[in-house]
């Protein structure tokens, strides 16, 4: 770019050049206010050249021609330094006139941040601001150490109305009405004259006017006298382009003005002053050019000079300096100089200039006469910018002309911002902006005004910097516009926040981000711009982030400024609370109702596994819901369906983000009601209905509660630091028709009204609809169909603890009441856990507990026949019961706790309608409760065979008190089956006391057997429980429970399901039933415990159980030669297959006493042998059956031989046993260890095929079985 057409050489042209002093008659001025503005506003838009074209030779003769000019006129009066405080007030009043100019654009919107990159300097900067520069570099005009202000002519202007023009023209140019600075030295009063006859066609003749021109050229010479008519319009009314827009501030641009001037008086005006610059003040300062020239090369210039003039300054070097610095006449040859400089710069002759400011320059620092040669610094850095050479050079005189005015103190101030503006404009110019915003940082000085527009300028620099500075640009508006406040400029700081808030809005910086929200709401106020303030405050809200002193300020200003606007606002999406949309959660009653708010929590799956059994069919043609289908318009068919007089709730979430508690009043639900419709086009006119309701209820403000169609519930809710409260709202339909809930609607701390409406796609609806077709709206989900009024039924639940112990046995009851006068009838019942909860019957709410348990002299009952009867897991209620007109009815329940931890227990009622005219034909009725089980007795059983008994077992019982507290008192243990009996090894007392207390231990040791027939033809068994199935371990107490009664019975049904091992489905397998009392308390009645531990195996490692049986002892007269002893051998199959056994005895007999001599036997030796009493028998400690006996080797005959009829062979079924006869022939008495007889046994061929992993055959040996034989006398 041209430097000349850049903004600085713009600001140049109007800034440094010549200067006319004015001189004029009261009525010169009367005339030209006649028009509405001064003498000098009347010649100023004619002042400036863009083409004047005027020949001009530079010093050394080098002829150039002059394109751009324009001339400075000033009234003698104002040829003076500005008076501070008045240059002060004149510029606050541009800012204030700036910022009540942008009225219009206060309460827009801040612009995006991507229109702000795309916008160019001239579209967005402020157009204030190059005028404020102006008039800030106007406040150092015409200064002592400057020479572009001096007056390079003198314009004379008298009426032709005066009277005695010529002796006016002499009265003008006294000595006394001239500047004090032509008068104290610092100015030339020699300057060009110039005369201006001005003559008013409207007062004076034009005769008059020549004759008095003809005087003056006469008097003053004819060259400097010119005569100027102006007002020829007689009537006032010609108009014109406004040419005075720029000089006149109360006409604005491109209005018409209305004067007294005609068309020829303003090319007059024109002519007049382009004559004067062209034939008048260029030639003069052309000419003085010249001749100053001369007198400067002559004294200063050349070798001889320079040297001289070095000697001459050489001696001030060591005078004392001065702050005020030395000062030069226009008659001294430094002053001389910078006339030279200004008006060769003036004239554009920017080389002739510069050799003379580098002239000045040394001078100046050799005199410490700081302004002066900082003035010539700052005249240096323009030179070179002008010419576009040495960029470098230039920003160092720059730097070192604004530094040295910074040194001279308070009085080099607005020199120096004046230097830094022209720097500025320099380094934009070269697109330089990041060291032109480090620039007006350096200037913003202390006035806090002056500071806040060059800051705000600074900032527009980051802006416009490659690449953009954001946060800096953001950070430098923030920080203008706290100045523009503190100085009361409250437009001008909204202006600048609003900037900024183009960057920090949608970003993470909070901090700030609230920090300009907050005071442009506050701002606004002031301004009692109440809508945009609140607006602007509601973004800070919710700040939670902030210190809770913030948070605090921030509530209070907000809440006054609601104060202020005098009424209620109600906002959209208030963000104090925070609304939590996706927590909503609706809750209504179709046909599904609920007994209380635990139970709608319960997951839908749940209920729908629990009543899939007792609710009708979808393909049942009385399904209700294809009535439905039918009954609705199209348009409602996926609407839910809610009954009249029943309450829809709402459950939402509210949050305090903040560390301060708040107050929320009346918070109530939005909706909507539409009659019901039977024409066939009604959709159409309830759709639009809907759309103006909900028009009207989003923008009401109304906070009523209450309409004729439904009634709306309101609370109240203080909202502690950082709390979260769920809100619970309702809405209850009074009359048939469709209900729309829209949103929610509250106010906060009684003065401002928020509302949400819920039209988000993140609402859950909590109870799921059936299935659907396609996924329903969020919209839908809160749109209801509502059908009249239905019978419902109520359940309540009493006599249920909160906290039992495992095992705990009661009986609590559920009470059903129908408050319509329509009855329900069909009722049908279901429970879950079954484990927990049963049915009971109805005499049981009039039996005494726990003598009901007690064992009577008869059993009636079995628990096979009794889990016959609970199998379908739903109770019908008997044929005639109907509920109406709030008659409640109770039935019993009973309750065990079977297992530690916080229990769910669910409950189902199924029901019909009484008016078969209704649209649901029935409804089911949930309940759900909660118990906690705290752990009581822990109970274990150990089982092993007995030795020497086939098929009867030993069992330690191991009892452990787990409660922290409780004492329990062991009563009963059973067997259940009618093939086990159980007793105690020893009936002895084994408590020291009758209660097992809290942490104790205690082991009982007993004796089962399986009382079950033996043979392979057992027939079915009895149902009936054995007699001596039951242990009382009670001492001193002989009752009994009956454990085949109700409810024990079931409850042990169910845990024999719920304790089921896969594979152990068999008969040899036993379950136990412990019963215990709790240690009563004062006022506490004892309760029953009922403890029971299911598929305890008595099946040992090996599948086959064998015995010798006989006689122990008999007596023979061995005169015979043997005496043959009958025996049987019995074999049992515990196993689930078909096995095959082998016996094999052996005939290496033991003999443990005998009459005949005995000696040592190999240990391989077999056949007959003896076995002598001193001999050691050695056995392998081995599970019962497996002893190996290792016989010593003997060279006399066996005792005993076994007969050839007890090797056998058979297989046995699953589950049997089988007595197999033996025989064995003694030849000598004493007592013989039978066990040697093996055997051996494998599984089918089709049972290994099922199970390849286990072993699949096996040799086992028979328990000990010694035979005494003696001699018969």
């Amino acid at each position: 770019m041209d430097p000349a057409n850049s903004t600085l050489g713009r600001m140049l042209l109007d800034e440094i050049t010549p200067v006319v002093m004015v001189l004029r008659t009261p009525l010169v001025e009367e005339s030209s206010q006649k028009n509405q503005f001064s003498f000098i506003q009347m010649l100023s838009p004619f002042c400036n050249f863009n083409n004047i074209d005027v020949p001009v030779r530079t010093a050394s003769d080098q002829p150039y021609r002059l394109k751009k000019f324009k001339l400075r006129l000033f009234y003698a009066s104002d040829i003076r330094q500005p008076n501070i405080e008045v240059a002060k007030e004149r510029l606050n009043q541009v800012i204030t006139d700036a910022g009540e100019k942008d009225l219009s654009n206060l309460c827009s919107e801040p612009l995006q941040i991507e229109s702000v990159l795309n916008s160019s300097q001239n579209e967005f900067l402020p157009s204030w601001f190059q005028y404020f520069n102006k008039e800030l570099v106007r406040t150092v005009s015409f200064s002592e150490h400057e020479a572009f202000d001096h007056p390079v002519t003198c314009l004379l202007a008298v009426s032709s109305r005066d009277e005695d023009p010529i002796n006016k023209f002499v009265d003008l140019f006294n000595i006394n009405q001239l500047p004090s600075l032509l008068n104290d030295g610092s100015m030339d009063p020699k300057m060009l004259k110039h005369f201006v006859l001005v003559h008013d066609g409207v007062e004076v003749p034009l005769e008059r006017a020549t004759k008095t021109l003809a005087e003056m050229r006469s008097t003053f010479g004819a060259n400097c006298c010119h005569l100027l008519c102006i007002n020829s319009s007689k009537d006032g009314s010609e108009e014109h382009e406004n040419l005075w827009s720029a000089y006149k501030t109360d006409i604005s641009h491109g209005q018409q003005l209305r004067c007294f001037l005609s068309s020829d008086d303003l090319d007059e005006l024109k002519k007049f002053v382009q004559d004067l610059a062209s034939k008048h003040i260029i030639p003069h300062m052309e000419q003085k050019i010249r001749l100053l020239n001369q007198q400067v090369s002559a004294t200063r210039k050349g070798f001889r000079n320079q040297i001289k003039n070095l000697w001459w300054r050489k001696g001030k070097e060591d005078a004392p300096e001065n702050p005020a610095g030395p000062t030069y006449t226009f008659s001294s040859i430094e002053s001389q100089i910078r006339v030279l400089a200004d008006y060769a710069f003036m004239l554009h002759d920017y080389e002739l200039a510069l050799s003379n400011y580098r002239l000045l320059s040394t001078d100046y620092k050799l005199d410490k006469a700081w302004k002066h040669y900082a003035g010539v610094q700052e005249m240096m850095g323009l030179t070179y910018f002008i010419l576009d050479q040495s960029r470098k050079d230039g920003e160092y005189c720059m730097e070192n002309a604004f530094t040295t005015y910074l040194k001279i103190g308070s009085s080099g101030q607005r020199n120096a911002t004046r230097c830094g503006l022209w720097w500025v404009e320099m380094l934009k110019a070269r697109d330089q902006y990041k060291e032109a915003a480090s620039v007006y940082f350096r200037i913003s000085g202390e006035e806090l005004l002056h500071s806040a527009v060059m800051l705000e300028q600074a900032s527009y620099c980051y802006l416009f910097s490659t690449p953009p500075m954001l946060r800096k640009y953001g950070f430098h508006l923030v920080l203008s516009g706290d100045l523009y406040k503190k100085c009361d400029q409250i437009k001008h700081a909204i202006r600048t926040y609003k900037g900024a808030l183009s960057v920090f809005k949608g970003t993470t910086w909070r901090h700030i981000r609230d920090h300009v929200h907050f005071h442009i709401g506050k701002w606004y106020g002031f301004l009692g711009i109440f809508d945009v303030a609140i607006k602007n405050m509601l973004e800070v809200l919710a700040c939670g982030h902030q210190s809770k002193t913030t948070q605090e300020l921030f509530l209070k200003d907000f809440l006054q400024i609601i104060q202020q606007t005098g009424k209620t606002y109600e906002v959209p999406k208030l963000q104090l609370p925070v609304i939590n949309i996706p927590s909503v959660k609706v809750v209504y009653e179709d046909h599904r109702t609920y007994a209380s708010q635990a139970a709608i929590h319960v997951k839908e799956s749940l209920w729908r596994s629990l009543e899939e059994d007792m609710i009708p069919t979808l393909s049942s043609k009385s399904n209700w819901l294809e009535l439905q289908s039918k009954m609705l318009p199209k348009k409602f068919k996926e609407s839910n369906i809610c009954v009249a007089g029943e309450a829809i709730g709402i459950t939402i979430e509210f949050k305090n983000p903040l560390q301060i508690p708040i107050s929320i009043s009346g918070v109530t639900l939005i909706c909507e009601h539409s009659p019901a419709v039977s024409e066939p086009n009604a959709n159409n006119s309830i759709g639009e209905q809907n759309g103006e309701t909900s028009n009207k209820s989003a923008t009401s403000g109304n906070f009523a509660s209450d309409t004729s169609s439904f009634t709306l519930s309101e609370a109240d809710v203080a909202l502690g630091e950082g709390e979260t409260v769920l809100v619970q709202l309702t809405v209850t339909p009074r009359a048939e028709g469709t209900l729309k809930i829209v949103g929610i609607r509250w106010k906060l701390s009684g003065s401002l009204g928020g509302f949400c409406t819920f039209d988000s796609d993140l609402v859950r609806k909590k109870v799921m609809k059936g299935n659907r077709k396609s996924k329903q709206s969020t919209f839908d989900n809160l749109k209801f169909l509502v059908i009249k009024s239905l019978p419902k039924l109520e359940g309540f639940i009493h006599h249920l603890p909160e906290t039992v112990y495992v095992g705990d046995l009661r009986c609590i009851s559920l009470e059903l009441k129908n408050p319509s006068k329509i009855p329900v009838k069909k009722l049908k019942m279901k429970v879950n856990p079954p484990r927990f909860l049963q049915i009971g019957h109805k005499e049981d709410l009039e039996v005494q507990f726990p003598a009901c348990l007690e064992r009577k002299n008869s059993r009636q009952s079995s628990l096979r026949s009794t889990t016959d009867k609970v199998s379908d897991g739903i109770f019908p209620f008997p044929e005639d019961t109907s509920i109406a007109d709030g008659t409640p009815i109770s039935w019993p329940l009973w309750l065990r706790a079977a297992a530690p931890g916080k229990i769910s227990l669910y409950l189902s009622v199924y029901y019909e309608m009484g008016d078969i005219s209704s649209v649901m034909t029935y409804r089911t009725l949930r309940v759900h409760f909660n118990i906690e089980v705290l752990p009581s007795l822990d109970v274990s059983f150990h089982i092993s065979p007995r030795p020497s008994r086939l098929r009867e077992f030993l069992v330690r019982m191991d009892v452990v008190n787990r409660s922290s507290s409780k004492g329990f008192q062991v009563h009963q243990l059973s067997s259940v089956g009618n093939e086990w009996e159980i007793s105690l090894l020893e009936p002895t007392k084994v408590l020291p006391s009758d209660f097992l207390l809290a942490g104790q231990a205690i082991s009982w040791f007993l004796k089962l057997k399986n009382c079950r027939s033996v043979t392979d033809q057992d027939s079915a068994s009895s149902i009936c429980p054995s007699e001596k199935a039951d242990v009382n371990l009670l001492s001193g107490s002989e009752m009994l429970f009956d454990l085949y009664s109700s409810p024990l019975s079931e409850f042990h049904h169910y845990e024999r399901v719920h304790q089921r091992i896969l594979d152990q489905e068999h008969e040899d397998a036993v379950d136990f039933i412990l019963v215990s009392r709790s240690q009563s308390e004062e006022n506490e009645r004892a309760n029953v415990f009922s403890h029971h531990i299911c598929h305890r195996s008595v099946r040992t490692s090996s599948p086959i159980w064998w015995i010798i049986d006989g006689p122990r002892t008999v007596k023979h007269d061995f005169k015979e030669p043997f005496y043959a002893i009958t025996l049987k051998m019995i074999v049992h199959n515990s196993s689930d297959d078909v096995v095959s056994i082998r016996c094999n005895p052996s005939d290496s007999a033991v003999n443990i006493s005998s009459s005949g001599n005995t000696s040592a036997a190999s240990g391989n030796e077999v056949g007959w042998h003896d076995l002598s009493l001193s001999n050691d028998i050695k056995i392998t400690p081995d599970t019962p059956g497996t002893r190996v006996v290792k016989p010593m080797s003997s060279d006399t005959v066996p005792p005993f031989i076994w007969s050839a009829s007890s090797s056998t062979h058979f297989t046995l079924e699953p589950l049997s046993s089988r007595e197999t006869p033996m025989e064995i022939c003694v030849f000598s008495p004493g007592t013989f260890d039978l066990s040697n007889c093996s055997l051996h046994w494998s599984f089918s061929s089709q049972s290994n095929q099922r199970d390849e992993s286990r072993t699949s055959s096996g040799t086992c040996q028979g328990h000990p079985f010694y035979i005494t034989v003696l001699q018969q006398d």
